[in-house]
């Protein structure tokens, strides 16, 4: 190809590159928005939902003629994972209480005005501290107190306040036990999406280094790297996942099922802190224009199936133990590959058979059971 020396071409074609990449990024941003709103989906429904149960018990059975403190009390209770919940209703339910109070007898004797405000909020934010309140126990003491004060100075409201708070965090409670946010199915869906992810890492890391292609293979890391946030939303959905299980008398037979996808959590980080390695030795190899025999490569696509054959399994609601045997087949053949005289594509080998154990042990072994079953390079 002609060598590239006018400045213009080489302007154009650094322009070029730049659009290239903005394309690629917010087409990459908005992927992860509509998945963060799918996987959202349901505690929306729900939130919704609930903050209406919320106002028809209080406004219904009640007699409340405005209960909006019942439908903000089950909102609040709501937005967090299932283990935050019970804490958040007993925080919100005494802050609320705490912050009516002190509006309310601020209000009989000064009414309203800036110097009470200021006063109210301080009052309450002071109590609820010494009450050993968390931040949100705080905040909403803080928060009632000016609603009281301000909007609605009405004393003789504040117990049926009270109340309508209760009613939303006891609601909340209730439909977060009965109908939680699949606390079984969402974190095996979380592990098959980060195993495809896997999978289709390996897959792009094979064609980068056949390829030589630079690239791709900065793509590879780039891909590698945004694993750390799928880890953390897997990480939440198991704590949720557990706590429902213990907290909800409707799911604790499913305490040990639970368990044993929660376990999947370390396995899966040390699969992908082991990929990362991989990914970034690829980029150096490739930049220096060396290149990894091809047993490296067809190891690497043999993983890739594992990992994708398991991820089949979490779809479908099972443990991932069909690719064992593949995942063991593929270690055993990595023991009998030439050690390359590049370090990097030493490297490669090295991260392609600890993501071979990682994956055994997402099967259900333990490691030292794992790392037997690769064996040493001979």
């Amino acid at each position: 190809m002609a060598e590239i020396s006018s400045p213009v071409q080489r302007m154009k074609l650094r322009a070029f590159d730049v659009s290239e990449r903005t394309t690629r990024l917010g087409r990459r941003s908005l992927e992860q928005r509509v998945t963060r709103l799918r996987s959202r989906a349901f505690l929306i429904v729900q939130t919704a939902v609930t903050a209406g149960l919320a106002w028809f018990l209080a406004s219904v059975v009640f007699a409340h003629q405005q209960p909006f403190f019942a439908p903000i009390a089950a909102i609040v209770c709501l937005g967090g994972t299932f283990g935050h919940r019970m804490r958040r209703g007993v925080e919100m339910a005494v802050g609320v209480a705490v912050g009516i109070g002190v509006g309310d007898l601020f209000v009989s004797f000064f009414g309203t005005g800036v110097w009470q405000v200021v006063v109210v909020v301080a009052v309450a934010m002071t109590l609820a501290s010494l009450l050993g309140a968390g931040q949100l126990m705080i905040t909403q003491a803080a928060v009632q107190s000016i609603v009281v004060t301000i909007v609605l100075p009405n004393p003789h409201q504040g117990v049926a306040r009270w109340l309508d708070a209760v009613v939303g965090c006891a609601i909340a409670l209730v439909v977060a036990t009965i109908a939680p946010s699949s606390p079984l199915r969402k974190p095996a869906k979380l592990a098959a999406q980060m195993l495809r992810e896997l999978a289709g890492t390996l897959d792009a890391t094979v064609e980068a280094l056949r390829l030589d292609d630079e690239s791709a293979a900065d793509r590879v890391l780039e891909r590698a790297r945004a694993t750390e946030g799928q880890l953390g939303r897997l990480a939440e959905a198991n704590s949720e996942g557990l706590a429902v299980v213990r907290h909800s008398p409707f799911r604790r037979g499913q305490l040990s099922e639970v368990q044993q996808y929660a376990d999947l959590l370390v396995p899966l980080d040390r699969a992908s802190r082991n990929l990362r390695v991989l990914a970034r030795r690829t980029v150096t190899l490739v930049w220096r224009g060396q290149h990894v025999p091809p047993g490296y490569l067809e190891l690497i696509d043999r993983v890739a199936g594992g990992a994708r054959a398991m991820a089949v399994d979490l779809d479908e609601g099972r443990l991932p133990v069909q690719a064992r045997d593949e995942l063991v087949a593929a270690g055993r053949t990595s023991a009998h590959l030439e050690l390359s005289h590049s370090l990097s594509a030493v490297a490669i080998l090295a991260q392609t058979r600890s993501i071979v154990v990682d994956l055994l042990e997402l099967t259900g072994l333990e490691p030292d059971e794992a790392r037997e079953l690769v064996p040493d390079v001979d």
